[in-house]
């Protein structure tokens, strides 16, 4: 292991190697990777950056804890397993841990009613899942070549897609599991999207830091924005209306760009104090939250391009003590979940700002979160090769969301009074 300290992430010092699969795993052409690679290198593709120059792909750094050195990757598939436990003794969260993929869980989503689950990964596979004994339905066919970065699937749970290493996104049916069609880009695919009406698809480009609209019926595409960003893009995601694309990028600005008038709405620079990881809207599209490599995150009036202190949206920090590397609203905005490099899946309350729990279990950073429908559960994937599925039902009975309530001298709220906070993201 090399003994020189490592580059700061993105720097134009860090140059990624071939990526490098381990002994056991699914192997495949090695790839030589630009700097802007790093957009998932170091913050959901994870890679070590001291590794990544002697193309290595990281087993083992605990980015809490850098010198030391974690278990290697088992050789074997995990088997499934189909139970609820309760082992967290403090939380009190039940929770299925979902096994069955070989390698890293990159993405995760509800699905079909909440009935089924969804997830890419870096064995190379995109699954569904039922979502109550964990069993795998379906491997779609026409797999990818290359580890999938990230997965989407429409409202209405007829489409999917999925973005991989292999420079391309690929949709199929979610029914029938038919690929539909494979678009083929020139340069890598930091995060793809589908829009909630499922007219179009988004992809974040690597190389040229731009986006790509395409047509999600015919694979034409609509609008191809090049240098959007300084800097290379790290997510992308539809508001639900499908109209607007919001960006976030290693440049650490956040841009919105609506696709009818093909313009650049609202930019937003110097978001956070480190690299932007992630971004979701609120359901009313009023609001987006940023997730970042300062370890915070932050819900901003898209409107305005302001960020309340108080309030409705705070500054949300305290809740994960390494990268924020995901985040994800629920429906009615009254709570957000993120994902951290922690290891960890943080709930956090909206309307006052903090975080109600955090649900640890995974031995692993976590690399994506969902949260279905009728708020219920959570779904979380991590590079532990797992997903789980918590039930936060009766979240607000524990004992330790209690606890933290009173020692900021909160005090429960009626559904009355939910309301009137609600009412801020729907002006």
């Amino acid at each position: 292991m090399a003994s020189e300290p490592p580059c700061a992430p993105g720097s134009p010092e860090c140059e990624v190697q071939p990526l490098l699969v381990p002994s056991g795993d699914i192997a495949h052409p090695p790839q030589k990777l630009p700097r802007a690679a790093l957009v998932r290198g170091y913050g959901r593709f994870h890679l070590s950056i001291v590794e990544a120059r002697q193309g290595q792909l990281l087993s083992g750094l605990d980015p809490l804890e850098v010198g030391r050195r974690s278990l290697p990757l088992e050789k074997h598939p995990m088997p499934e397993e189909k139970f609820w436990g309760d082992q967290e003794s403090l939380s009190k969260i039940p929770f299925k841990i979902m096994k069955g993929h070989s390698h890293i869980v990159s993405s995760c989503n509800f699905c079909v009613d909440d009935t089924k689950l969804l997830s890419g990964s870096y064995d190379c596979t995109v699954k569904l899942w039922d979502a109550v004994d964990g069993s795998v339905i379906r491997d779609f066919e026409h797999r990818p070549n290359a580890p999938v970065l990230e997965c989407s699937v429409t409202a209405d749970s007829k489409r999917i897609i999925a973005a991989s290493y292999d420079k391309a996104v690929r949709a199929w049916d979610l029914e029938t599991g038919k690929l539909l069609w494979k678009i083929n880009h020139e340069t890598f695919i930091a995060s793809c999207k589908l829009s909630p009406d499922g007219k179009y698809v988004v992809s974040a480009l690597d190389v040229d830091r731009g986006i790509c609209i395409t047509d999600a019926e015919n694979a034409t595409t609509v609008s191809h924005i090049k240098n959007h960003h300084s800097r290379s893009l790290t997510a992308c995601c539809f508001d639900p209306d499908s109209q607007k694309v919001a960006s976030v990028s290693l440049d650490k600005s956040i841009k919105i760009w609506d696709i009818t008038s093909q313009a650049t709405l609202l930019t937003i620079t110097k978001a956070h104090s480190s690299a932007i990881s992630n971004c979701c809207f609120t359901f009313s599209g009023h609001f987006l939250c940023t997730s970042s490599w300062d370890k915070t995150l932050k819900i901003w009036n898209v409107h305005t391009g302001e960020f309340r202190n108080c309030g409705a949206c705070v500054t949300l920090m305290q809740g994960h003590e390494g990268s924020v590397s995901s985040c994800h609203f629920a429906r009615d905005t009254s709570f957000l979940v993120s994902g951290g490099l922690d290891r960890t899946v943080a709930i956090w309350h909206v309307g006052e700002g903090y975080r109600k729990l955090s649900l640890k279990g995974h031995s692993d950073w976590v690399t994506d979160v969902a949260i279905s429908n009728d708020k219920k559960r959570v779904l979380s994937s991590s590079k532990d090769r797992t997903m789980r599925l918590w039930n936060i039902e009766e979240i607000d009975q524990i004992p330790l969301v209690i606890k933290y309530k009173k020692a900021l001298g909160s005090k429960v709220k009626q559904v009355e009074k939910k309301e009137t906070y609600l009412k801020l993201f729907q002006r």
